[in-house]
Formats: C-alpha cells, structure tokens, sequence
C-alpha cells in the first residue's frame, strides 16, 4: 500500500512536534524552582486603601436665567464667559405689545377714577337730599352701593396697570446673582415663548472659585466614605496635577441602572486659580484606610495558582482572594475597628517544592495586601507567577502549541 507524500509530511510534522513537547517537559521538570518561577520578597511599608469613582465638576450655583413674558431678542448684552453683576442687563425682548397694554390699563384706570368721582358726588348730594326728606333710604343707599362699587373696580384697574408694568419691565431680563455666564443659549432676533415651562436663555455660574464634584459610588464602598474625609482627584486637562477636596455629602436616594446600586457623593473644592471648569471629568479618590510599617504581600502573588509542583505532582488549589480580586469571599467581621479581614493563601518554595501558605488579610491598595496573620514573614520570598519556556531553558513568551 503506498502513502500519498501529502499523508507522510502529515505524519512527520505530528512526530517533530510530539518530540517537541516530550523535550519542553523535560526541560521544564529539569528546571529548579527559582528558574521556573518568579520571585518577590515580603516587604514592610505604609499602605492605604482608596475607593474610586468618575464625577462632572459643576459650579456651587448655576442660576439659569428665564423668561416670564414671550418676544422677540432684541438687545443682547452679555456672551459667553462675561462676568456681571447682580442686577445687570442681560438682555432686551421686544415690548412693543407689552407697553400698548400698558398704556391701555393706564388709560383704563383714569376712566374709572373718573367714574369714582362722580360716584361720589352723588353719594354726597343723596346724602343732603335724604337729609331734607327728598329721597328715599334706598335711593341713598344705592348711591353708596355705586360709590363701593366704583371704588373696587378702581382697586381692580390699578391692579391690572401695576400687573402690564411689571411684565413691561420683564421684558429686561437681568441677572439675578454676580458671577460668570458660563452658557448663552439664544441669539439676537430669536423669539422665545413663555408658557408652561419658563425657557432658560443665559446660564451663570455664581462664583468658579468654590466649586463642586458630583460622583457615583458603588454600593460595595458606599458604607466607607463619610463627610468630611479628605478626596483626591485628577482631571483630564492637567493629567500631571492632583487636586484636593473633601466630601460634603452623601446622597440617600440610590441610582440604579442596570442592577448596579450607586450613590451621588458630592466633593467640595476650591478653585483659587480658575482652572477647572465646569463639565469636566474627575477621577476622585477617597482614602478610606491606612496602615503604616504594614507587612505587605504582593496581590499578584495571592492570584497565583500553580497548575501542577514540580515533579508533575498536582498542587492544592489557592484560597480565593477577596482584597486582591475585590470580591467579598472569605470575608470575616470586622474587630477593633478594622476596616474587613480576609483570607489568602500565597506560594514559597520550600525544599525545592511549592508550599501553600494561608494568610490573613487587612487592607489593600490593589497593588499589595497588608498581612494581619499567617506564616510570612519580611524578606521571605513568594511566587508571583510563572516563567514560559524557550528551548534554552530560560524563560520566554514562545511554547509548543499543536495547531
């Protein structure tokens, strides 16, 4: 029976990689631990836990500037970035139909004053008559009945007059606070309605000196932040600076989108050099906890989990870790304060073989867990991860794959 050359390239290739693998497992089982593995020593320093969240930078005060009477801009006095005073033109509508009713309440109110005076002067000429016995008490009676009369609808024509002036006067919008015009959002010749909903025509913020951050925080770190603890936080525009606030409150009514519970954290800060502007992203922190002469263990040393010890012989699975994946496992209540304790377990090599050793954890800054109990001690050495394999027997990225 012959065999197609395509067939026999087939067969060899699977021979040269079987060969392949049986030689990168020996080279592996050859290798002493320290050259299979990374390495990092157990450390003592300072830590200090964060939580963190995005937020939008916006003004103490952002006053939005309405319109209680329709027209057409005719005037505009400010535009963007322009500071004003309390009390300030911002702009002008067109009072046209506005003064013509004016002038017709106005007008209206000298008629009925007119119409007073005579009313009264036929109260006073009954009033003599009545008493000479010429006229009747009825007849006098609805003399005065005309004159009250007379009087409410003056009282009702003035009313409607002082009413015209007042929407008159409307037709200025002015500013009602001192500070910055941060948006301007009609433009000369635009009519604006005022119905329902009075329309924002200028937004200004009152003073860019204070100013505030309004962030969402996870329900998991919610129970950790308090008024009044220290927040630092960076934005995108000055990526090389860090910025100070402090909490000032904590907003009770949750958000929930997409089965995610956070809550608004509002952060109050000052701003002295007008910098920061209102809209922009910060990236707040808040440090929750802190240890100082901490002993520390690597985070990547407690995710590590070995698939086999040398020699092929398998290797108890790791404890989950809590701090380090930032999840809740593990966890054990909270004595004398501290802020939550975990278990862990890392590797070390003992004897040339991987010897699991469990822990207990405190805090972490993501980066390294503090040690509150367990078998490590400074300067003992833990695994942090494992070295690929070249043909050399160093450590590399390339290894024997079967496609």
């Amino acid at each position: 029976m012959k065999v197609s050359p395509g067939k026999s390239a087939i067969v060899l290739l699977l021979l040269v990689l079987l060969a392949g693998g049986a030689y990168w497992q020996r080279q592996s089982a050859a290798l002493s631990p320290e050259q299979r593995y990374k390495l990092q020593a157990i450390e003592r320093g300072d830590i200090t836990q964060t939580v963190s969240a995005n937020g939008t930078l916006n003004p103490v005060v952002l006053v939005n500037v309405g319109t209680q009477v329709s027209g057409t801009v005719t005037r505009l006095y400010v535009d963007f970035n322009d500071k004003v005073e309390k009390g300030q033109a911002l702009l002008e509508l067109d009072d046209s139909l506005l003064a013509a009713q004016a002038r017709q309440s106005a007008a209206n109110v000298r008629n009925v004053a007119a119409a007073l005076d005579l009313a009264r002067a036929n109260e006073a000429r009954m009033r003599a008559l009545f008493a000479q016995e010429y006229v009747s008490r009825q007849e006098l009676e609805q003399s005065i009945q005309a004159r009250r009369s007379s009087e409410a609808q003056l009282a009702q024509a003035r009313a409607a007059a002082d009413k015209d002036q007042v929407n008159l006067r409307y037709t200025t919008i002015r500013s009602p606070v001192s500070g910055v015009v941060v948006d301007r959002v009609v433009d000369l010749g635009q009519t604006v309605a005022a119905s329902l909903q009075t329309p924002t025509l200028i937004k200004i913020a009152q003073d860019l000196s204070e100013m505030r951050i309004d962030s969402s925080f996870a329900e998991a770190d919610i129970g950790k932040i308090r008024e009044g603890q220290a927040v630092r936080f960076t934005v995108d525009a000055f990526p090389e600076r860090s910025f100070e606030g402090q909490v000032q409150q904590i907003r009770l009514n949750p958000t929930t989108q997409q089965n995610v519970v956070t809550y608004n954290v509002r952060v109050s800060l000052s701003n002295p050099e007008h910098i920061l502007l209102p809209g922009m992203t910060a990236y707040a922190s808040i440090a929750v906890a802190s240890r100082e002469d901490a002993l520390l263990v690597p985070n990547a040393a407690l995710r590590f989990k070995p698939a086999a010890e040398v020699g092929g012989k398998p290797a108890a699975p790791a404890a989950k870790d809590s701090q380090a994946n930032g999840n809740a496992n593990g966890k054990e209540r909270k004595r004398d304060g501290e802020p939550g304790m975990s278990a862990g377990t890392a590797y070390v090599i003992d004897q040339g073989k991987l010897k699991a050793v469990s822990v207990r954890l405190g805090i972490t800054d993501n980066r390294n867990s503090e040690i509150l109990g367990g078998d490590l001690k400074a300067g003992e050495r833990v695994v942090v991860g494992e070295n690929p394999l070249n043909a050399g027997g160093r450590p590399s990225s390339v290894g024997w794959r079967l496609f």
